[in-house]
């Protein structure tokens, strides 16, 4: 059935697992309802529940409802799939929900990548005592396989959307009580093509009942998934990836028991958790051994409740003192190594996405009519929509299956001029070595009237992948200006710059968006610029 599609109306099946969490089910249920897409069915599978979860879905009369004895998550998605109708499925957890165009925008991504057997999406955390919310949004373009090896880049079940015939061949492994969704999308990636992209999806609701949070669960099950797959290893890229996971997933839950062990060791009755103790110090036992030695300093120190006091003092102090010379406290950033060396990918997302996604945000209305992205489609599907009519993908390698055009920015006579009413060139022209040539083309192919939008990096260190050894320039808002120009009217450019000392250094050392505060971000010091943005009209 899964494979019998229809191109006008595709029936997209919405399974929400519930297990005791009819408090947050109804939040669920009408955010799918509230979708800009409205062809849809939702069906709840009753995990077992002994809360109001029943009561909570006969107020929805075109929820089916699915009632099994308690199985666990896995064996309740795996009924929830026998169930569906849909040509397309979706996931949501009852504590979660979707934004009003979750499934508007991932059917489009599969509309125009059919041999896609899903795609995913970003994702905002919720923080339910703060009431407050952050984007996720990781970009991947290629490699998911290898990228899935070393890290959950997905995040957020919700945001994935399936063809139902993945289903023929795939199911959740009833077995795992944590990572299932992990296992699965490392047995699709290894042989077929998905999609990612950073348009935001879903929100995951972070409370004191998440799965998520029992990192020793967490740590032992993604070490398991990730063992299922040490025999499908057949390159030599998927091994070092594999390694790279091994010590990414070691790394990561380390950290987190490590802090949550110091936690319990400064509060009144001061028991540690014998199996977080155990996991750290078969995972990490530098980490074990600072836990270890600050145990020691707390039970012997005569002055440790003193101490605990003065670092949450030092914590909410709302205006340090500037440092005398000679006396600054570097803390974290002393070291010559960064946190990370993925643009903080693996941290919660790049610092400078915040302004790049904010400026195409504002430019969105520009984003209309034929519109030519340059390496793939993402931003204009998600900041243009239902006003773009062509969506077209200017790529360098002709082995991209998704571009409507192959060829150097540079020198591209085959594309037709006064073509496109929006072109998108964002990170993009610092790995081109003649710049101003692919300024002059863009110009060319933009019809009277037509709109570029550019953004470069600034302040930035070089790639380590493969874009490393194309990795030539950096700009300035000034030399931005004499660029641009050179073909277009000094009236119709519009410049901005984003970033400060702050912002520019965490970007450097690797930081992630969920590492800096809004106020922080949104603080501007033009001699730092991180982030340089264009908007030039023709």
């Amino acid at each position: 059935m899964g494979n019998t599609i229809n191109p006008l109306s595709p029936l997209v099946s919405v399974i929400i697992p519930c297990y005791n969490h009819g408090k947050y089910l109804s939040k669920a249920i009408d955010s799918v309802i509230q979708q800009s897409y409205s062809h849809h069915e939702i069906i709840v599978v009753d995990d077992g529940s002994v809360d109001n979860t029943k009561s909570v879905c006969c107020k929805y009369p075109m929820v089916k409802y699915v009632h099994q004895e308690n199985e666990g998550l896995s064996a309740a998605r795996n009924m929830g799939i026998k169930h569906a109708n849909g040509d397309y499925l979706v996931f949501l957890d009852a504590d979660d929900w979707l934004l009003s165009q979750a499934l508007e925008i991932n059917l489009q991504y599969l509309k125009s990548n059919v041999n896609a057997a899903f795609v995913s999406g970003g994702h905002k955390l919720f923080y339910e005592p703060e009431d407050k919310s952050w984007p996720i949004q990781l970009e991947v373009t290629a490699h998911h396989y290898c990228n899935l090896l070393e890290r959950n880049y997905i995040g957020m079940h919700a945001t994935v959307m399936y063809r139902h015939w993945v289903f023929n061949s795939f199911y959740f492994n009833t077995s795992l009580r944590y990572c299932e969704d992990y296992d699965l999308f490392l047995k699709i990636t290894r042989l077929h093509p998905v999609i990612h992209h950073t348009g935001l999806i879903a929100v995951y609701r972070l409370h004191q009942n998440n799965m998520s949070l029992n990192y020793t669960g967490m740590l032992n099950s993604a070490l398991l998934v990730l063992s299922f797959q040490k025999n499908n290893l057949t390159d030599k890229a998927a091994k070092i990836s594999y390694e790279k996971g091994l010590e990414n997933w070691k790394t990561y839950y380390s950290e987190k028991i490590y802090d949550h062990l110091i936690d319990q060791l400064y509060k009144e009755d001061g028991k540690i958790d014998k199996q977080e103790l155990k996991t750290l110090k078969s995972n990490h036992i530098v980490l074990f051994n600072k836990f270890q030695k600050t145990r020691l300093e707390a039970k012997y120190s005569k002055n440790w409740l003193l101490n605990i006091l003065r670092k949450l003092y030092q914590k909410i102090k709302k205006k340090p003192k500037l440092p005398l010379v000679g006396k600054v406290n570097l803390g974290s950033l002393n070291r010559t190594q960064p946190f990370s060396s993925e643009f903080g990918y693996d941290r919660g997302g790049p610092i400078d996405r915040y302004y790049i996604e904010n400026f195409l945000k504002e430019s969105s209305p520009s984003i209309k009519g034929r519109v030519l992205e340059i390496g793939d489609n993402s931003y204009t599907l998600k900041f243009g929509g239902n006003k773009v009519t062509k969506s077209d993908i200017l790529h360098i390698d002709d082995s991209n299956e998704q571009a409507t055009f192959i060829g150097d920015l540079s020198n591209a006579p085959h594309i037709p001029s006064n073509t496109f009413d929006c072109i998108v060139l964002t990170q993009t022209l610092h790995l081109i070595y003649d710049f101003k040539g692919a300024i002059e083309t863009c110009h060319r192919l933009l019809k009277q009237g037509g709109t570029l939008l550019i953004t470069v990096p600034g302040i930035s260190h070089i790639a380590q992948d493969e874009w490393g050894k194309y990795w030539l320039w950096s700009f300035t808002d000034a030399s931005m200006q004499r660029i641009m120009g050179e073909h277009f009217a000094e009236d119709k450019i519009s410049i901005k710059t984003y970033g400060n000392v702050l912002v520019a250094s965490a970007f450097l050392y690797g930081m992630g968006l969920l590492e800096i505060k809004k106020e922080q971000l949104d603080q501007h010091d033009p001699h730092y610029q991180l982030t340089i943005t264009v908007r030039a009209i023709k």
